[in-house]
């Protein structure tokens, strides 16, 4: 900043605009240099003339940018001066300024331009200081080859992500197209739908006291928890084989449970009339129970072969979660036959029932054919390959089987409450609590020897016990 001695030494004219009471913005101009200073008066509400001297003010400089020499054009102005202050030109040969009512602090003086080269850096700088904080550097894809095998998918060749990936990068590479993105999107948006769907039946239906809705209720928290389970699975698969290999088989255990909450909907809502007060329906859910308990098993044990023996873990898988789905549909599928042998007036509730059978047939293919990316590996590592698809189908066919439960418990209340067996607690969520736990604990079993041997391998020699060793 300038003295007011070197301004009087080296600068030769003084052309003031009017100043107000609340002073204004005085030019100095001598044959090289243009300097502005914004100045107040001594003291407040007083006002300051255009031929006041330069004693009476105490003008406040700020030298930020050099201004035109002579070779200028007599003080002329630059372009992006003008349109940054707006300057209005009171004349051709001298400009003139309006005056401010708020301080202004840029000033031209000797090396101004390059003192405001510099504070336009600095403040880039700043600016881009809390965008670079918050900038996000997604996740690096890989190839089939770049990764084990036990990562990889029949037929996905790109769009892999890191094998050794943090929960972060998992989270991250949610929202970077991959050959995962679409599978957790297409669970992780239906889960909302479920929920939404959950909320509406909350505030329509009484689940506390009414205990004929009680199976309805196990059916809606299953449906919510399978696909959000799914979800998380296909996010956090890449932290390690172990970690993989365990979202899965928690994957595997919600899926199971699902099956209880169809066979427990179709046990009280959907069975035939001959069929209720039967044998199988007096024992309808603990067979279910049982059920759980051998689709996860078999489930996760297939994974145990899938390196080694692919097909026959793919055939051990399918059968896992097929025996449940027959043995849940059987009741349904007689329902339908006979309403087709009878010619009975449709319902909305075995149109629904209809729909959800077909789509589980799709969803059985998909899951064993691996089409359409074995009839062009590498074209649908990102979309449209069957794992996507199966998700899909999968939902849609959840959705139809929710709609024909609801019609179902609906319209034939009356009578399953005079012929049926009423439900309880302890066989609608003591049953869910059950199966919760026993799944849990297969899960378990499972899940020690793959913990117990990533600790193993990464505990060195002498190291502290291994359940105290920090992951």
């Amino acid at each position: 900043m300038c003295t007011e001695r070197g301004r009087r030494g080296v600068f030769e004219q003084f052309v003031p605009t009017r100043l107000g009471n609340n002073g204004g913005i005085i030019r100095f101009r001598s044959s090289e240099h243009c300097v502005f200073a914004r100045v107040r008066p001594p003291h407040p509400g007083v006002a300051l003339g255009l031929n006041d001297p330069l004693r009476h003010v105490k003008p406040t400089v700020f030298p930020v940018w050099r201004g035109f020499g002579a070779g200028a054009g007599g003080g002329g102005w630059s372009q992006g001066w003008g349109r940054c202050l707006r300057w209005q030109p009171g004349g051709a040969g001298e400009a003139r300024l309006s005056v401010f009512d708020y301080p202004v602090w840029l000033v031209l003086c000797r090396q101004g331009r390059a003192r405001l080269r510099e504070v336009c850096q600095r403040g880039r700088g700043s600016i881009r200081l809390p965008t670079d904080m918050l900038s996000i550097n997604l996740p690096q894809l890989f190839d089939i080859h770049q990764v084990p095998k036990v990562f990889r998918e029949d037929s996905i060749i790109s769009g892999y992500r890191h094998p050794r990936s943090s929960a972060l990068d998992c989270v991250l590479s949610s929202f970077q197209m991959n050959n995962e993105t679409i599978n957790i999107w297409t669970h992780f948006l239906p889960t909302w739908y479920f929920l939404w769907r959950f909320c509406v039946l909350c505030s329509t239906l009484n689940f506390l006291t009414d205990s004929y809705t009680w199976p309805l209720l196990v059916y809606m928290l299953l449906i919510c928890v399978y696909p959000f389970t799914s979800c998380c699975a296909h996010t956090f698969s890449t932290m390690s084989a172990e970690s993989r290999h365990v979202c899965y088989f928690f994957d595997y255990g919600a899926l199971s449970l699902y099956s209880l909450g169809c066979a427990m909907s179709y046990g009280y809502y959907v069975m035939p009339d001959c069929w209720v007060n039967s044998l199988l329906h007096q024992h309808f859910v603990p067979i279910a129970i049982g059920n759980t308990l051998f689709c996860t098993s078999l489930s996760c044990y297939s994974r145990f072969l899938e390196i080694q023996f692919p097909h026959k873990s793919k055939v051990l898988r399918t059968a896992a979660f097929v025996v449940p789905f027959i043995f849940d549909t059987t009741p349904l599928v007689y329902r339908i036959l006979a309403c087709c042998g009878e010619s009975c007036s449709p319902s909305d509730a075995l149109s629904n029932h209809s729909y959800h059978v077909l789509f589980a047939f799709l969803t059985c293919f998909l899951f064993t054919a691996h089409l359409p990316e074995r009839l062009a590996p590498g074209r649908f590592d990102y979309f449209g390959h069957s794992h996507q698809l199966f998700h899909v189908s999968a939902v849609v066919g959840t959705h139809f089987q929710m709609e024909g439960v609801i019609a179902d418990m609906t319209s034939r209340r009356t009578w399953l409450l005079a012929h049926g067996v009423v439900p309880s607690f302890l066989g609608t969520v003591g049953a869910l609590v059950l199966s919760l736990v026993l799944n849990l604990a297969v899960i378990g079993i499972f899940s020690a020897p793959l913990l117990w041997e990533r600790c193993r391998g990464l505990k060195p020699p002498h190291a502290a016990p291994c359940e105290r060793k920090e992951q």
